[in-house]
């Protein structure tokens, strides 16, 4: 392990021995401090419970963190989350995410633009992830998003395939009474954006709705993007407490892909696009709704039923590696789970058993490219792929005693892939992965806060372009799914502790803590090859790390953020055979070498002022860091590290007739510095040099103006 990291190892594992002893002492002082924590409630572990019991590492974002900015992709609301990665690839909603690694082969091409792996998404309690793991962004838009959780630990456990973190999204609105809302804002290179929500209190019942359409003309010559999106919902009460919900999304998205860049025409041109992407029209336009019902019913004082179904039709159309491409998929699905909770002796048990289903499928045909990248007249590819996901689960939240919870907890999943070519039937072919995950968790709280430690285990199967196979290798009879993937199984053992200390009236106010260690093994890690034509599989990584977030209050209204990430990730154990590098006759050893697309340094900070005299007006400088990495397995394609600044600048003010009016300023880039915004994993090569930088969004100015009335 490097000395900086060990440092950091070190460093921390102090501050979680020596943390809780000064709180302990520190009690008589602040003896109220929980209550912060407290009053946070999360679903990391399907089960509502207070962010004080959680075994595991979570943040909470609230809206505040990301208003004002564009909002156009999910990077501007989770970079300031420890351990996790979140990169917009050039100004429009296609972000690369992972978290503490998991993710990172979603940067590239082949079938990965506008869509990350190995992290499970939920708006409103419902999946955005597909079966296969895959999860598109077009029915996200931070604009209609209120807050956020991100379980950065493995979350298999509770939700089974590609949980290698959670990012659990809410759209319904905080209101008690009839609202309605308008934002416009206005932006460099061609942002323009319209934003109405509104929201009607009936009873104990609410209903509520928010509509965005976003146009950009983009930074980089064929990267423009359009975006109308649509997200609304009703809950409505239920005798002795229940709840029903309808949560209903849609979504039309147009976007253009404007490709890698050799590290001259980097240097050159970064605003160019790639010149076949660009001959191509290379593009993608995604249409795609979603309705969601969902039940929470109490059954007398110690038990609940919880339910869930969805439906989300797809029609999704592309041009891409000269071709133009037609999908029309379904996506269904459901949950059900039973909880109780029993006390005996002393020790509480809330239980939880439930089980999961969902299952995509449709037709893919392929064309020739037409004039103007059109869709041409002969009909290359027409097959039909299906994926499943089904798991049941189980899981024991212990309390035993006032401070001490422990959570046991297991999952049975049952991934599929169905597949079948109506041109050459004989392609046909069908896979399942079956799996146990386990998990436990102890947490302490103790002094204010909670100390915890954890170990889980999870399962990822390869996403559907993945499992294509590759040209050259494969013992016949060659079919269309890849024999030599395997499902991705992990392990991940963490320790951290959260806590807020009131300080008191001098120049330090307050302090909330989050700190965590973790180690995570990673046995199969699909790796794209040949700009992802086809997926190996890694033998085995190691990624551990160090992550800190600190939140202080200060005097004259000022507040500060910092959050870091520290890591090392290596492949243990990674023979490739020759064949798949372009180097026929032998095998390449990758043993200790660095895994492609994670940086081993990330540092978010931001510094907030809300000026005593005018608590209308708020101001915020920004900084984001990400260290040097390399984009290859071989270690040949250096990423340059990048530091970039922000500004902000939001005014509020209450008009005549319950209008409030609030004005925003964001600078993104503040000192227009040039950067890699992400990297091809394993990219193809162009005489010599490999196609694997996306250059990022220079400076840009956001304007914005909302109205609200609240009655």
């Amino acid at each position: 392990m490097p000395s900086p990291l060990r440092s950091s190892v070190r460093g921390l594992a102090v501050a979680l021995i020596l943390v809780p002893a000064l709180a302990v002492g520190a009690q008589t002082a602040a003896p109220d401090t929980s209550r912060r924590l407290e009053t946070v409630v999360v679903t990391a572990s399907r089960e509502p419970q207070s962010l004080t019991r959680v075994p595991f590492a979570v943040s909470v974002v609230s809206v505040d963190r990301w208003a004002g900015r564009s909002g156009f992709g999910l990077d501007q609301a989770l970079a300031n989350v420890p351990g996790v990665v979140a990169l917009s690839r050039y100004g429009t909603h296609d972000i690369r995410l992972t978290i503490r690694g998991f993710g990172a082969r979603g940067a590239g091409d082949r079938s990965n633009a506008g869509t990350s792996r190995g992290i499970r998404v939920l708006l409103d309690g419902i999946p955005e992830t597909e079966p296969d793991g895959r999860t598109a962004f077009d029915q996200i838009d931070l604009a209609t998003i209120e807050r956020i959780e991100v379980l950065r630990s493995n979350g298999s456990a509770a939700y089974g395939n590609a949980a290698g973190g959670i990012v659990s999204l809410s759209s319904m609105p905080t209101f008690d009474r009839r609202f309605s809302e308008v934002t416009m804002q206005r932006g460099g290179f061609g942002l323009q954006r319209a934003v109405v929500r509104g929201g009607l209190a009936l009873g104990d019942g609410k209903v509520w709705g928010a509509l965005t359409r976003t146009t950009f003309a983009g930074w980089r010559e064929h990267s423009d993007a359009s975006r109308t999106q649509m997200v609304g919902g009703a809950m409505a009460p239920l005798p002795r407490g229940g709840r029903l919900g309808v949560q209903v999304a849609a979504a039309g998205n147009l976007f253009r892909i404007p490709g890698p860049l050799t590290p001259a025409q980097t240097e050159v041109d970064p605003a160019q696009a790639n010149a076949t992407y660009a001959a191509r029209d290379e593009r993608r336009y995604n249409r795609l709704m979603r309705l969601g019902l969902t039940l929470d019913q109490p059954i007398g004082t110690t038990q609940d039923v919880s339910a869930m179904l969805f439906v989300n039709p797809k029609v999704l159309q592309r041009s891409e590696r000269n071709t133009f491409r037609d999908f029309t998929r379904v996506h269904t699905g459901g949950s059900l789970s039973w909880g109780g909770r029993v006390e005996r002796g002393g020790v509480t048990h809330r239980l939880r058993v439930g089980g999961d289903f969902a299952y995509q499928d449709g037709a893919i045909q392929f064309y020739t490219l037409g004039p103007g990248a059109t869709r041409g007249t002969t009909l290359t590819t027409n097959k039909g792929e299906g994926a499943q996901n089904a798991g049941l689960f189980v899981q024991d939240e212990v309390g035993l005693g006032e401070h001490v919870t422990l959570l046991l907890g297991a999952r049975y999943d049952d991934i599929g892939y169905f597949y079948r070519d109506f041109i050459a039937p004989t392609l046909d072919d069908r896979r399942r992965f079956t799996q146990v995950t386990p998990r436990a968790g102890l947490s302490w709280r103790v002094g204010g806060g909670t100390v915890y430690a954890s170990y889980g285990r999870g399962i990822e199967a390869p996403a559907g372009n993945e499992t294509d196979p590759p040209g050259v290798g494969l013992p016949t009879p060659v079919t269309a799914l890849n024999p030599l993937l395997d499902p991705i199984l992990s392990r991940t053992v963490e320790a951290g502790m959260r806590r807020y200390v009131a300080v008191g009236d001098g120049p330090l106010r307050g302090l909330s803590l989050d700190a965590a260690l973790y180690h995570t093994q990673v046995r199969g890690e699909p790796v794209p090859y040949n700009g992802g034509r086809f997926y190996l599989t890694a033998g085995q990584v190691t990624r551990r790390g160090v992550e800190l977030a600190i939140d202080a209050d200060l005097a004259a209204g000022i507040s500060a953020r910092f959050s870091g990430t520290f890591s090392r990730n290596v492949y243990d154990r990674y023979r490739v055979d020759s064949t798949y590098l372009g180097a026929p006759g032998g095998r390449v050893v990758l043993d200790g070498n660095a895994v492609a697309g994670l940086p081993g340094r990330v540092v978010n900070a931001a510094i907030v002022w809300r000026p005593p005299a005018l608590p209308w007006l708020g101001v915020e400088m920004g900084a984001q860091h990400l260290g040097d990495h390399v984009a290859d397995d071989r270690n040949l394609v250096p990423v340059a590290g990048f530091t970039v600044y922000r500004a902000a600048l939001a005014g509020e003010r209450v008009l005549a007739g319950g209008i409030s009016a609030r004005a925003t300023l964001a600078v993104e880039n503040l000192t227009d510095r040039r950067f890699i915004g992400s990297a091809f994993i394993n990219p193809d090569y162009a005489a010599g040099a490999p196609l694997a930088y996306e250059p990022g969004l220079p400076r840009q100015v956001v304007l914005g103006l909302t109205f609200r009335r609240a009655r």
